[in-house]
């Protein structure tokens, strides 16, 4: 057990073997009987001290609110010297010094509450702040309109007896106040510590209040069983200072507030007003009851203008898209039912695009740029409509695009919004391809629009898509013209490269421009002269540049092609190598694309069992052996891998056979 538990079992310990027996006294015996006597005099005072001592040794044996706990130690202090000087001075006049430390108690617990909520209530909202508020003066008002009145009744003589009177209910309410706004900020949910210290400043109020009613009517005698509440409330709130928050990031105040606090303390305050009335009351409560209504309008006042601003924004996130800022789906269908709906519908243009090679895009500069350039696209294809139309986006890399045109003006503004869509760089080129339906003209409906829209869009693609087919054929012709051994080995590359791929996870997409990239990573040869491409002796530096460019050469011409952008990315990084001594770019490790590792591997394995002029071909094993020296330095390791469980796979699938 640690020596803070330890300290608050005992103390705790204590206060129950000394407030236990005093209750028993006072139920038991009459007020003036000498155990009584005693009980009401030593235990009482024993009891007054120990809530000083337990607060106070908070205040030295920790640090966390400090400040909060040192205030509240001199208000028990401030309460129990009061106590104290009245018992052992009996003095005559009043007010006394006795009077002066009960009546300091009230102002500084009420401030160390305020430093206790201030540590903890960093994220209320404005609605609980009022709510707070407005719980505080109610409770304040119906404290003043039964206290204070009380008092005012029965009070007289000096100004000093008069104010010294009124200061002990006023107390009473400042303390309501506080307990009561506390209780409402956490929505009635305070938590360990607040219903302790809560509990101990009502039952000061009740004590004081029983006291005052009972002077009032005669019936006070010290030693009655009323006593009991002053060392219990001492004791709650120093013992306060020792109970262990579950919570220690803050009051708990999830969930909106209801309306059920002002709703009350509007009643009170009604009735306060009400009994002002018939039977009037003391300005102050009935000053407190009026501003315990006006704090109720400002509460629902905020409440309405909150629902207002929940309402828009939750509207405005149903209906747009949070990256880009456009509108979204089901704000495209609505607008199309909209301008269906008309009785003359005005002709409509409606785009929908794809982008093209915005998956390149993102694989090669990562999500976030990906996000930020579809931010882009999306801003300028915003300023295509004007005040005509409206851009969407649908999701993904798909947006749309709807604005009054006229027949004759739509083929300008398709160009518009396709050049909207683009954006060209250093080693990208996104551009999209978009299906365009004229409505009502081609289509009556909003789901007969998009269908529409969505057919052309994709025709478009499937066109670009075997016109990039036909341009592969073209290029491999022109390789394989050039070099007829080459078909076979680019054959045997890309089987490899696909069946690597497969295993480490490329998906469907991947896989086909992985297969291209395979068959095409040598274009660029086409542009060196053959008296390099086939010396038979060493290359000397000049011609050493020349191949060192046919990775970058391949790819600008892949790059003509908007079908093949991913395609060129993955060509230009085919010759890198895994330690950064590959070319055009230097690139090392996870820097290099997959593809492109996988390409590397493929292609020097691939060469490495093929007959060369220079060298008779290596069996399977000996290249292989090759591929794991140069994994980590020339190749992939997790590529040569993967490559060689593949081969083992297929050796012994053939043995099988």
């Amino acid at each position: 057990m640690t020596f803070t538990r330890a300290w608050t079992v005992t103390v705790g310990a204590v206060a129950l073997a000394g407030l236990a027996p005093y209750a028993v006294v006072l139920v038991v015996t009459q007020p003036g009987d000498p155990v009584n006597n005693f009980f009401s005099v030593w235990i009482y005072q024993g009891l007054l001290v120990l809530s000083v001592l337990i607060a106070g040794s908070r205040v030295l044996l920790s640090r966390r609110d400090r400040l909060a706990w040192s205030v509240i130690t001199v208000s028990l202090a401030c309460w129990s010297f009061g106590d104290l000087y009245n018992q052992v001075a009996k003095p005559q006049e009043f007010p006394s010094l006795a009077d002066f430390g009960w009546l300091a108690f009230y102002p500084l617990v009420y401030a160390g509450m305020v430093l206790l909520l201030r540590s903890r209530a960093r994220s209320i909202a404005g609605t609980l702040w009022l709510d707070g508020l407005t719980a505080s003066l109610a409770a304040a008002g119906l404290g003043a309109a039964i206290l204070v009145e009380l008092v005012l009744q029965t009070t007289a003589g000096s100004l000093s007896t008069v104010v010294t009177n009124l200061a002990y209910p006023l107390g009473d309410v400042l303390l309501l106040s506080a307990v009561f706004g506390v209780f409402s900020l956490t929505s009635w949910r305070p938590g360990r510590l607040w219903l302790v210290l809560g509990l101990g400043v009502l039952a000061t109020v009740i004590g004081v209040s029983i006291y005052l009613f009972q002077v009032v009517a005669g019936t006070y005698e010290s030693g009655s069983l009323v006593d009991i509440l002053w060392p219990i409330s001492m004791l709650l709130i120093g013992g306060a200072a020792w109970v262990d928050e579950r919570d220690r990031r803050g009051l708990s105040v999830e969930g909106r507030p209801l309306l059920a606090v002002p709703a009350i303390a509007a009643l009170v305050g009604i009735g306060i007003l009400v009994c002002d009335h018939f039977r009037h009351l003391n300005l102050f409560a009935v000053i407190l009851a009026t501003a315990t209504l006006l704090v109720v309008l400002v509460r629902l006042a905020t409440t309405f203008w909150e629902n207002k601003q929940l309402f828009e924004l939750t509207h405005n996130e149903a209906i747009t898209d949070a990256l880009t800022g456009l509108f979204n789906r089901r704000k495209l269908v609505l607008d199309l039912e909209t301008r269906l709906a008309e009785e003359r519908p005005v002709t409509t243009l409606l785009m929908i695009f794809d982008l093209d090679g915005f998956k390149g895009y993102n694989d090669s500069f990562g999500h976030p740029a990906g996000d930020a350039l579809l931010a882009r696209l999306g801003a300028k294809l915003a300023s295509v409509p004007g005040q005509k139309g409206a851009a969407y986006r649908l999701g993904g890399d798909e947006f749309c695009l709807v604005v009054s045109v006229d027949p004759a003006d739509a083929e300008p503004l398709i160009d518009c919004a396709c050049i909207a869509l683009s954006e060209h760089g250093e080693g990208f080129d996104v551009s999209s391809s978009f299906g365009a339906v004229l409505i009502p003209e081609e289509a009556k409906e909003p789901s007969e629009a998009l269908r529409l829209a969505d057919e052309r869009l994709y025709a478009q693609k499937r066109s670009r898509r075997e016109e990039g087919d036909r341009t592969m054929s073209a290029l491999l012709e022109a390789l394989t013209e050039r070099e007829p051994e080459l078909q076979v080995h680019l054959e045997g590359v890309g089987a490899l490269a696909v069946e690597t791929g497969r295993r480490l996870g490329l998906r469907r997409d991947e896989l086909d421009e992985l297969w291209k990239a395979s068959q095409l990573h040598d274009l660029g040869k086409l542009a060196v002269p053959d008296e390099i491409l086939h010396k038979p002796g060493p290359l000397d530096e000049r011609e050493w540049e020349f191949i060192r460019q046919h990775t970058v050469v391949g790819e600008r011409i892949l790059r003509a092609s908007p079908a093949y952008q991913n395609v060129a990315a993955i060509v230009r990084s085919s010759h890198e190598r895994w330690d950064g001594s590959g070319y055009p770019d230097g690139l090392t490790a996870d820097e290099i694309p997959l593809a492109s590792r996988i390409v590397c591997v493929c292609d020097a394995y691939d060469a490495m069992i093929s007959d060369r002029p220079y060298r008779a071909a290596l069996t399977r094993d000996q290249a292989l052996a090759e591929l794991a020296r140069g994994a980590g330095k020339i190749f992939d390791p997790t590529v040569v891998q993967v490559l060689a469980t593949h081969l083992r796979d297929w050796r012994e699938a053939e043995h099988v056979a």
